[in-house]
């Protein structure tokens, strides 16, 4: 790193305390090499000039080379405006100015070329520019400032107090002038090599100064690279170190539970991504580290299946194992679901949550201590100092994003040496985003669904179509089916949620009167055990109509539910559209998902709306989301410390992601230590990130 790039920005000649102050608070500069990270949003592109007779109605910016003929003071209904006739060799236009007149008069001379740079506008017949930027043709052709003028991220209070883009343009020069352009080479030669890339301070130069579209796209890609490929070099070195450091209790036998449990007690085949992630569960336990695995699979792709023969492999090595869920009514269904295998096991298996009783609770924190209970399934009632484990071996947590980091690190202090993790998540993340977030962690993908499974088919349909769909709901129930109706719930206008919910209901009551049908209303204004009774009578097939809010987005699992009806569902972002979705298909019936809006549709909400119907595939929606709405919102705001990039794009750069990804870990398998004389510069960068935590605070 060029040590000087860590001097305080209050020192740039052209900044001073005021300026410096400003920079400091709006954009987060504090030394020349937060300056230097400023990166420019966008460029005007300056390397075309055009001629006055080739200029089109479009208001967009153009550059002209011509002389001031004339000029002349016009009155208007407020005051005066300064008018100039400007010409080239094709004709002529007029300039405009309707403040800092005195100024510009005494300034401006005519017969002399001049560049001048602005928007233009169509007005009698003839084209004029408001407050053009003016140069003359002389200091133009010398001056440093290139053919593409790069504009930069600005505040309102850095606009008010004077630091306009042209001040930003000129402390950015002067930082050059400094560091006469010459900032150290932070990756190898062999990755410049390979990937033809520009160096440090030619990209540095050039993503500033660029002279051409050409040579600006290489400057960024080189430095998006160099941010990706750190980013990446730091979450791999994570593993790496935690593989090495932390030892995992090896699992040396796979036996008789998992053994006879896949042979004699498996109600189905297996798919080949279920058999492909369990052999890498059975690799990792078996190794001497710990094992830190994301498995990821959609709604109904038989994660469950997988977590419950990871635990028995537990099991056989005399090692208990848990299930950790983020909601009651999903750590009651994993139980309900894990239970019966159990029993044919002869496993002992309790659950264990905020409203089991008293007594029963003291039973498990003995048989827990004393090594007779093999499997306890929980909340975050899990986590309570009471809870303490003979020997933990494997702890599954399903939903990890509803857990935050100091809760999962509880768990592993429950043992001396640290339990086995694998962490569990129904919500597709896109692959660009699972390397970032979760670089750190292996990732397993379930991407197949069980066979006999039918894709759910999803419709669109309008509100006047209503009618139709009551019909399709009757026919429905009449072959024993049931019916989910879904209505958004915004907590801010919670009181016109609430109303829609309870004119929904009316109107559905109406329509499937008692007792022909019976109808459950589940959301959440009611109490706890009201919503759970509703839900149980839902489940149990007494009703066959379930009108709720997205209550129900995670854990119900009803087979014989074959309809999801939601309602505005232009209202629900991608991914909250796909998990309620995936409450129905579950049993072997055609399931259908109907999503009924307003005629008035953003263009965001038609794409979603489109995706929808188009695919099943959750990666594939998941990908759209992100695109929609950036990396930040999906994260949740815990997560999102990893995305504040200076230059890179998570959603556009997905390319440059994967080819930084590549080069960290080929650099890390050939040289681990990053002790190769070859390295050095990147062992020496690394260092001086970690050092000055300001500059890389996007790695959370």
């Amino acid at each position: 790193m060029n040590s000087k790039l860590q001097t305080p920005i209050d020192y740039l000649k052209g900044v001073g305390p005021n300026r410096a102050d400003l920079l400091r608070k709006e954009l987060g500069i504090h030394t020349y090499q937060d300056l230097i990270n400023l990166f420019p949003n966008r460029y005007l592109d300056k390397t075309k000039y055009y001629k006055i007779n080739q200029l089109q109605r479009n208001s967009a910016e153009v550059q002209i080379v011509g002389q001031i003929t004339r000029l002349r003071e016009v009155a208007q209904k407020r005051g005066k405006r300064l008018v100039a006739t400007f010409q080239d060799d094709t004709g002529n236009m007029e300039l405009v100015w309707f403040r800092g007149q005195k100024w510009i008069r005494e300034n401006l001379k005519l017969n002399t070329t001049y560049v001048i740079f602005g928007k233009t506008n169509w007005f009698n017949n003839s084209f004029s520019m408001p407050h053009p930027e003016m140069e003359l043709k002389i200091t133009h052709e010398k001056s440093l400032s290139s053919a593409m003028q790069a504009i930069y991220p600005s505040t309102e209070k850095l606009a008010n107090k004077g630091i306009s883009n042209r001040v930003i343009t000129k402390i950015m020069q002067q930082l050059f002038l400094e560091t006469k352009g010459k900032f150290s080479e932070t990756l190898s030669n062999n990755i410049l090599k390979e990937q033809n890339l520009l160096s440090k301070s030619e990209a540095l130069f050039n993503v500033h100064f660029p002279k051409n579209p050409e040579i600006l796209s290489k400057a960024q890609f080189r430095l998006k690279f160099e941010e990706l490929f750190y980013i990446q070099l730091q979450l791999i070195l994570k593993n790496l170190i935690h593989k090495s450091k932390i030892k995992g209790h090896p699992f040396a036998q796979v036996g008789n539970y998992f053994n006879s449990f896949f042979k004699e007690h498996l109600p189905f085949q297996l798919t080949n991504a279920q058999k492909r992630v369990i052999k890498e569960i059975r690799h990792d336990l078996g190794s001497n580290a710990q094992m830190n695995r994301l498995l990821q699979g959609d709604v109904g792709s038989g994660k469950t299946i997988v977590a419950l023969m990871s635990m028995f492999i537990a099991l056989d090595n005399g090692f208990q194992a848990c299930l950790m869920a983020p909601t009651e009514i999903l750590s009651v269904q994993h139980y309900n679901g894990l239970l019966e295998y159990c029993k044919k096991l002869n496993i002992n298996i309790k659950l264990l949550t905020g409203s089991t009783k008293t007594s029963i609770r003291k039973e498990i924190h003995e048989n827990l201590e004393n090594g007779q209970l093999q499997i306890l399934i929980g909340t975050h009632a899990l986590l309570e100092d009471k809870v303490k484990f003979k020997n933990l071996g494997l702890a599954i947590i399903d939903e990890q994003h509803r857990f935050g980091v100091a809760q999962r690190s509880k768990l592993w202090k429950k043992n001396v040496a640290p339990p086995h993790i694998l962490v569990m998540t129904a919500t597709p993340i896109p692959r660009t985003l699972a390397m970032s977030v979760y670089g750190d962690l292996d990732i397993s993908i379930i991407d197949e669904l069980p066979a006999g499974r039918k894709p759910i088919k999803t419709v669109h349909r309008y509100d006047n179509n209503r009618l139709k769909v009551f019909r399709f709901i009757r026919d429905e129930i009449s072959k024993g089916r049931q019916v989910y109706v879904v209505y958004p719930l915004i907590q801010e206008s919670s009181k016109m949620d609430y109303k829609d919910l309870m004119d929904g209901y009316a109107s559905i009551e109406r329509e499937f009167p008692k007792p022909d049908y019976q109808i459950s209303i589940v959301h959440g204004k009611m109490k706890p055990t009201d919503k759970d009774y509703e839900m149980q009578r839902f489940v149990n097939g007494e009703t066959q109509i379930m009108v709720a809010t997205t209550v129900i987005e995670v854990g119900v699992n009803v087979p014989n539910a074959s309809v999801m009806i939601i309602e505005s569902a232009e209202r629900f972002g991608l991914s909250q559209l796909h998990q309620l979705r995936g409450r129905v298909g579950r049993g072997a019936e055609q399931s259908y998902c109907i999503l009924m809006t307003s005629h008035k549709l953003s263009n965001d909400s038609k794409t979603r709306l489109e995706t929808m119907t188009r695919t099943n595939d959750g990666f594939e929606i998941a990908e759209v989301d992100l695109k929609l709405r950036g990396p930040g919102d999906i994260m949740g705001t815990q997560q999102s410390g990893v995305l504040n990039l200076k230059i890179a794009n998570i959603v556009k750069d997905k390319d440059v992601l994967q080819q930084a990804r590549f080069y960290a870990k080929k650099v890390l398998q050939q040289d681990p230590s990053l002790g190769h004389p070859e390295n050095q510069v990147i062992l020496d960068t690394y260092r001086a990130m970690s050092k000055y935590k300001n500059l890389w605070n996007y790695i959370s």
